[in-house]
């Protein structure tokens, strides 16, 4: 494949005059680099590491925090105080925190309640929220939403590439459907041709009238006018398929002229973009609704931390203390230190309020689930209709080719034994172009609803 890409990108600039057989592209190893290299496709992978980010952000809340002040005053070559408070904190996942302290103070103008030993005050104990904050805080909210943003990011990147896959499908396919229509115009350009020349030949000869061959002629220079407008359809082509293939290093690629699609099969396509088995799929697997069940997940958690804020804020702190930090017999219950907070809005207005607005987030969330699990059902569903629809179609084409065919060839022979016309034979003709490109429109139209099949489904290629 390498070898492949180096072909299409730099082979015209070295081989430069020299010939070089046309080399092919088929449509897995285009979903492969289209997956791989594709600058939106690498852009949803960075919706991950932003999910990955936000958890490890989240659990920064539970991180050991060392604080620490010291205050010094010296007046008059007195020493008022010389203070020094260090704090280290544990926070836990629920309302508890671990706590441990040095106090050193002295001085001349300290206040008493600051006096310690010369060596210090040591400390050691709990802080506990017994209503507010003691099963749900928000450093425990905001790493459970930082874990269902996660989840919801990897959806998200999911529903990323599926987009660009499809997108480059259908680039695939068009290009494809340009490339058999040309082919289709330079055969029936080249019988044009032959007819032309051999007509003239027996005008010439005396053997067919001159409007034989202005008919022909006719017949040839539409031929060379469809085929014009086929090579234009064709280089648009080629140019919207070189926007989804980039290198590694995120160089654009350009196909060149020589490189051409190969053709593919329904179970191909099946394959590669992994839609083989869509009667087992479930829908709530579709990345869409995982996304929005990740969010619900998250709201739910924001409404449970709102919630909560109705109780009443009761904060108790107890700490053993001693002025040794290393004999564990001197901490107990003699020499402690301890503080209670109390805080209780009188009508909760504010925290009424955010509860509400919750809920309603909430239930809007639950709302847009429903609706979009229907669309998604009701999308599939039609897709595969049409899927069906289109296959069905396309054996009714073929089997209207070779009945085309089969006139085709028995008017030129009545033409050849002089039983029938120039003009019936580019009827005959005309009818053949126009089957066998509404056969490859037909074609391009039910590979687009596989596309859209993959698409809808919300899977990843294989």
């Amino acid at each position: 494949m390498k070898l492949l890409l180096y072909f299409i990108v730099f082979a015209p600039f070295v081989l430069g005059a020299q010939t070089l057989d046309s080399l092919s592209l088929n449509f897995e190893e285009y979903i492969s680099y289209v997956k791989t290299n594709h600058p939106i496709a690498k852009q949803g992978f960075l919706k991950i590491e932003e999910g990955d980010a936000n958890v490890t952000k989240a659990r920064g809340g539970f991180d050991p925090k060392l604080e620490g002040d010291f205050n010094y005053k010296d007046y008059k070559d007195k020493n008022y105080y010389d203070k020094l408070n260090a704090k280290f904190k544990i926070p836990t996942w629920y309302g508890i925190d671990v706590l441990a302290g040095y106090e050193s103070n002295e001085g001349l103008f300290l206040n008493p309640e600051n006096t310690v030993p010369d060596d210090g005050l040591f400390a050691a104990g709990v802080k506990v929220s017994l209503g507010e904050g003691l099963f749900i805080n928000k450093r425990m909210a905001d790493l459970k939403k930082a874990k269902a943003y996660r989840n919801q990011t990897k959806a998200e990147q999911e529903l990323i590439l599926n987009d660009v896959i499809y997108n480059a499908s259908i680039a695939y396919f068009n290009w494809l459907l340009n490339y058999k229509n040309l082919n289709v115009y330079k055969r029936f350009l080249t019988n044009a041709e032959l007819r032309f020349n051999g007509i003239q030949k027996q005008v010439e000869a005396g053997e067919n009238a001159q409007i034989d061959a202005v008919e022909a002629e006719v017949n040839l220079n539409n031929r060379k006018l469809q085929l014009l407008e086929a090579e234009l359809l064709y280089n648009k082509a080629i140019l919207e398929l070189s926007t989804f293939l980039w290198t590694a290093n995120n160089l654009p690629l350009e196909v060149q002229s020589n490189v051409y699609p190969e053709s593919i099969s329904s179970p191909v396509i099946d394959t590669v973009l992994n839609i083989e088995s869509i009667n087992s799929q479930n829908l709530d697997a579709h990345p869409k609704i995982r996304a929005l069940n990740f969010k619900t997940e998250s709201l739910l958690i924001d409404q449970k931390l709102k919630a909560n804020k109705l109780l009443p804020k009761l904060d108790v702190q107890y700490q053993f203390i001693s002025d040794s930090y290393n004999e564990f017999n001197t901490y107990n219950n003699q020499n402690y230190k301890a503080k209670v907070n109390l805080a209780f809005p009188l009508f909760l207005r504010k925290e009424r309020g955010e509860l509400r607005l919750a809920e309603i987030k909430l239930e809007q969330i639950n709302y847009e689930t429903q609706n979009t699990s229907l669309i998604l059902k009701n999308k599939i569903a039609a897709v595969i209709f049409e899927t069906d629809s289109y296959a069905n179609q396309l054996q009714l084409i073929e089997q209207v080719n070779t009945n085309y065919e089969a006139l085709l060839t028995a008017e030129e022979r009545k033409f050849f034994l002089g039983e029938s016309s120039i003009f019936l034979v580019n009827s005959r003709e005309k009818s053949l172009i126009d089957a066998q490109t509404k056969y490859n429109a037909v074609e391009f139209k039910l590979y687009n609803s596989k596309a859209k099949l993959f698409n809808s489904l919300g899977v990843l290629p294989n």
